[in-house]
């Protein structure tokens, strides 16, 4: 067995090295700024990342939650994406980003790099009938022969699909969760999970290790890392991820 490592970058961007892969989440690497989009508040970014992507290193694998918010998927996120590195995303990002290597996966379809099959599960980013608004969006599984199994949420903010996750593997011994209730004022609803929902994900997954991403670095994210910290105090399971900092799980 290898040892798992996570290194946060910032907002939902790490950098999971498993089974001898170096996959990155989300690729956000912008310095702080406004994302202006027609008709729409913008999105405002207040902090870089801990790592810039100069200095990230080789990548075997991008796992993309979804591409069409800048604080999933960010001008120098798609530079990374533009190098050709596999990405792993929904089936409308393959058919819309262009000059890279981006596959699109269907939920519960498999995608097998090196020792590693990538299971795309199921999200949803807001509330049930978000999708025509938001855009698809998909979460992922990883399991790799004598490695934990990973369960990467990307931007869900559904209980009810991490019920089916749950129930369609034998065990998830990780999840890094998408947390920070991220709100707009368009929408009124949450479009991640809540801190609490976050601690009833991960008793419903069973799992011995947590890692909270998406909870801070951008004003819409209501909820940040100490509600994160609070929903989970005394249960043991939260890994405290300084940004930039390489931490086993």
């Amino acid at each position: 067995m290898s040892t798992t490592t996570l290194t946060w970058i910032g907002g939902p961007t790490a950098v999971l090295e498993y089974a001898g892969l170096r996959i990155v989440t989300d690729p956000t690497f912008d310095p702080p700024g406004n994302y202006v989009e027609s008709g729409e508040p913008p999105l405002v970014k207040t902090a870089g990342p801990g790592i810039p992507r100069s200095d990230l290193g080789p990548v075997d694998l991008v796992l993309l939650s979804h591409h069409e918010h800048e604080d999933n998927l960010d001008y120098e996120g798609l530079e990374l994406l533009a190098t050709g590195v596999p990405t792993l995303s929904t089936m409308k990002a393959a058919g819309d980003l262009f000059g890279g290597g981006v596959i699109g996966l269907d939920n519960w379809e498999t995608h097998e790099i090196g020792d590693v099959t990538v299971t795309a599960v199921p999200a949803l980013h807001g509330p049930p009938g978000s999708e025509a608004r938001l855009g698809p969006v998909i979460g992922f599984v990883l399991e790799a022969p004598g490695e934990p199994t990973v369960y990467v949420s990307g931007d869900n903010a559904s209980l009810p699909l991490v019920e089916q996750i749950a129930g369609a593997f034998d065990r998830i011994d990780i999840a890094v969760l998408f947390a920070g209730a991220a709100r707009v004022p368009q929408i009124d609803a949450q479009l991640t999970l809540t801190s609490e929902d976050a601690a009833t994900a991960a008793r419903t997954l069973g799992v011995s290790r947590v890692v909270g991403l998406h909870t801070s670095d951008w004003e819409h994210f209501s909820e940040g890392p100490e509600q994160l910290a609070a929903a989970f105090e005394g249960t043991g399971l939260l890994v405290d991820c300084p940004r930039g900092q390489r931490v086993e799980l």
